[in-house]
Order: structure tokens, then C-alpha cells, then sequence
């Protein structure tokens, strides 16, 4: 399962250097590799870049739909 960013994200750069796997891209808005996210099973007990994002709603699971 991974993180997704949704159209919320400010494009502040928390969450590109907490991201063990280096799966965060930036951009408008900024991505998250599917393939490289673990939502950071293996480093840490919950996924960094939730933890540090400062929009709720900013990130969400991969499959939660946008309204």
C-alpha cells in the first residue's frame, strides 16, 4: 500500500527529506512513487511525511478518492 498527494499540498518540503525511501518527487502537486512507498513499514511506526505535513488532507492512502 502507499501515500498519495493530493491537490491540498502546499509545497512546503516537509515531508521530501523525512521520506526514508525516497519516494516523494516535487512538483504541483508533489507525487509519491507508489512502487518506492512502504508508508515506512521497516524505519519507523507511522508514515513520516503524515507526520510532518502541516495540511490535513494533504496526503492521503492510495485509495481514498477525492470528492
Amino acid at each position: 500500500m502507499a501515500l498519495r498527494i493530493t491537490q491540498l499540498c502546499s509545497a512546503c518540503d516537509a515531508c521530501l527529506s523525512e521520506c526514508p525511501n525516497h519516494a516523494i518527487t516535487a512538483g504541483r502537486p508533489y507525487v509519491i512513487d507508489a512502487a518506492k512507498c512502504t508508508e515506512c513499514k521497516g524505519y519507523f511506526d507511522t508514515p513520516q511525511c503524515l507526520d510532518m505535513c502541516p495540511v490535513k488532507g494533504a496526503i492521503v492512502s492510495a485509495e481514498a478518492r477525492v470528492g
